[in-house]
């Protein structure tokens, strides 16, 4: 782990240097026809890779094979690669000895694959405040919730924790879940999860945790967090491969038909019955994703190495004047469910009065090299509730590994800048994108 002290003439503590990401420094071109190196502020969207996935995928590779289905030598390396990646991801997670690790497409598979693992009678109980991951798989087809109970916003982080409780108090007899989101996508807020699991036990549910925007920016320790399932992505963890993970308990899934039927989930098909394998096979119908298991193992890995408490420390330094330099600029809000000073990860949403979210994100982008997100997030209903009048879309800024005080430098003075006197450019709509008409 590599440390950099400040000279003695300014005294600070050692500051940990933070994982390679691929393509830092990147140049790229300014509708001026100049370039710049861009800044990345949609982490929350996808992360890029780290140099240690790479180097990952790069030993794997040349080895790489089908896993679980051969004897040749190929197929037994990435088979045990895949099975290593596995523990390594339960390691990163904090999983019982008891506990599934089952791999996926990414968090919404994940949840899509808890909804119809769900035991008869389920009652399922959801904030209005969810990504769309975690508030739709329960609703739709194919989905085995009984029936369905949606929370109103929370004005506080207990409000959150005593409206579940009295949900789950007042559902019917029978198995019960709880899902909650542990750092909102829209706002960074940090939601109070272990006070949630403690409410949901005390009134016999468990709980499944969708830790997709908290995992790439604390550790997520699920035994610790006395949570039942969670899952994540390996696109918002530094390993854009398309893998993530649902891990937790299990007697649903063990119960539950397989998720997708087809080879790997099979143990015997004979002409009269099919005897389907158990966990995590069942669930893995398939060829498996060996190398997005390999990338995100890699990532879990290397964020473990690095330290995520210093990893933390560093990303709080760069909130805070994201933040502070927002609301020094006029005419700019940042969306907040809860009170200002609420602990939240690296994500800030906020709307320029006067500026469309959409003109501004354009502007950013072609005038700045600045890359963000705007829209409703795949979280229409939370969004639209935090907007002020007058919007209907908003900005959002995510950190990561990658992201400089330069970088928060550079978002402020040209927010700051367009605020006071727009974009320098026009624009034209291209098929629902704003670009610059020139």
């Amino acid at each position: 782990m590599t440390t950099a002290t400040a000279p003695a003439a300014r005294p600070a503590e050692p500051r940990t240097a933070p994982p390679a990401v691929v393509g830092a420094g990147a140049l790229i071109p300014l509708a001026d026809g100049t370039r710049t190196d861009y800044a990345n502020f949609d982490y929350a969207a996808s992360a890029p890779c780290l140099e240690a996935v790479r180097s990952a995928l790069d030993e794997a590779l040349p080895l790489y094979a089908s896993v679980h289905r051969g004897a040749g030598y190929l197929s037994q390396v990435s088979t045990a690669a895949y099975e290593r990646a596995r523990r390594a991801v339960a390691r990163f997670t904090g999983v019982r000895d008891d506990d599934a690790v089952v791999f996926v497409r990414g968090t919404t598979d994940a949840l899509n694959l808890l909804a119809r693992s769900l035991p008869e009678g389920c009652t399922v109980v959801v904030s209005s405040a969810e990504h769309h991951a975690n508030l739709l798989p329960w609703e739709h087809a194919g989905s085995r919730a009984a029936r369905v109970v949606r929370l109103p916003l929370p004005a506080s982080p207990r409000q959150a924790v005593e409206d579940a409780r009295a949900a789950l108090r007042d559902a019917p007899d029978g198995p019960k879940l709880l899902c909650v989101t542990a750092a909102s996508n829209v706002t960074g807020e940090i939601w109070p999860v272990r006070d949630l699991v403690e409410a949901a036990h005390a009134e016999g549910a468990r709980v499944a945790v969708d830790a997709a925007q908290y995992v790439p920016h604390r550790r997520f320790d699920l035994a610790g967090s006395g949570a039942d399932y969670v899952a994540y992505s390996g696109h918002k963890l530094y390993a854009p491969f398309g893998a993530g993970v649902l891990a937790g308990r299990t007697d649903w899934l063990r119960d539950a038909a397989p998720y997708l039927a087809g080879g790997g989930a099979t143990g015997s098909v004979t002409e009269d019955d099919v005897r389907w394998n158990d966990l995590p096979a069942r669930h893995e119908a398939g060829s498996p994703n060996v190398l997005g298991a390999v990338a995100l193992a890699a990532a879990c890995d290397a964020l473990t190495e690095a330290g995520q408490e210093a990893l933390h420390e560093r990303e709080e330094r760069l909130l805070r004047r994201l933040r502070a330099g927002l609301a020094a600029i006029p005419g700019v809000h940042d969306l907040s469910l809860w009170e200002p000073e609420h602990p939240r990860v690296g994500i800030v949403s906020f709307v320029v009065d006067g500026v469309p979210a959409g003109l501004l994100a354009a502007a950013l982008s072609a005038e700045y090299g600045i890359g963000v997100r705007d829209g409703l997030f795949c979280a229409h209903l939370l969004t639209r509730w935090l907007l002020p009048e007058g919007h209907a879309q908003a900005v959002r800024a995510s950190l990561g590994l990658g992201t400089t005080e330069e970088h928060v430098d550079r978002l402020l003075a040209a927010v700051a800048r367009i605020a006071e006197h727009g974009p320098e450019l026009e624009y034209r709509d291209d098929a629902g994108r704003l670009v610059p008409a020139g």
